[in-house]
């Protein structure tokens, strides 16, 4: 650890950075376009609340690609998400080249993918050439972190987060990691320095890493009751938004840590044990503020 930087401690200081005075002459699409994509028949809630904390952190639009059933749920939860569906239950191979025509028509300004795609080989393998194919600004979650395994150099020289809870760390590197601290911090840094990105392992304490300056930082909002499904969607969301707004990755995972796990205290000390994402989502604008 001697030959690392100081561990930095997020604090409220860091949303200065990301959250700027608005001029008055700005339009739609100046604070990010993002892509979602995610979801399959049986997983719909992912993408939703992917986009819809992505909205509420300060996105401008929010498109989701995802297989039919999913998009179709999505659309007709809110009409801020824009859907685009996939024929068929689950993400393939045969729908790669869909989802970039769409990347190319859409000119997204970042992208977020992994939540609800679940872990069918064929599926893996596309997210795998969507993420090779693309190059703008990128969350990698769930799933979609577990699709690096196979291999993880497709990530080298672009400006990506990847944002694994223990077990999807362990997928990813092969090294499980225990509750210390220490050992938690050592084995991100280590990991993002040879992906050579941005990791943000969420936990308790969550820390993130950046690679190639080797910062690295902790972040201490956040609280037991956000183990309910979903709430590590609505961090993905978070950080997509502040990439399609051009953050770099190492703030802007620094930024959706803080503002994720600080609406899930302002949702837990109201909802305590009843605590859902959807609840989280509610609380990101008072975080922010």
């Amino acid at each position: 650890m001697e030959k690392r930087q100081k561990i930095q401690m997020i604090s409220r200081g860091v949303l200065k950075k990301i959250y700027p005075t608005r001029e008055k002459w700005v339009h739609k699409g100046d604070f990010g376009r993002l892509l979602v994509i995610g979801g399959s028949e049986q997983f719909t809630g992912s993408p939703i609340f992917n986009g819809m904390a992505a909205l509420r952190a300060g996105v401008d639009l929010v498109f989701i690609v995802a297989p039919e059933r999913a998009a179709l749920i999505a659309s007709s939860y809110s009409p801020n998400l824009i859907s685009f569906p996939l024929e068929g239950k689950k993400l393939e191979e045969k729908h790669v080249e869909k989802v970039l025509n769409v990347v190319a028509e859409l000119k997204p300004t970042g992208i977020a993918i992994g939540g609800g795609l679940w872990r069918e080989e064929e599926t893996l393998q596309a997210i795998r050439k969507i993420i090779k194919s693309v190059q703008l600004p990128v969350v990698i979650d769930a799933d979609a972190v577990r699709a690096l395994a196979e291999n993880p150099r497709i990530i080298e020289e672009k400006a990506c987060v990847l944002t694994p809870h223990a077990d999807e760390f362990k997928a990813l590197t092969g090294t499980k990691v225990g509750t210390a601290l220490k050992e938690r911090i050592e084995k991100t840094t280590d990991a993002a320095e040879t992906f050579k990105t941005t990791i943000l392992l969420k936990g308790n304490v969550d820390v993130i890493a950046e690679g190639i300056s080797g910062r690295v930082a902790l972040n201490k909002t956040g609280n037991p009751f956000m183990t309910k499904g979903g709430c590590g969607d609505t961090l993905a969301g978070i950080c997509g938004a502040l990439l399609a707004r051009g953050n770099q990755p190492f703030e802007a995972a620094c930024g959706a840590a803080f503002i994720n796990g600080s609406a899930g205290d302002s949702a837990a000390k109201k909802l305590g044990e009843g605590l859902t994402a959807e609840d989280l989502i509610d609380f990101i604008p008072q975080a922010i503020k």
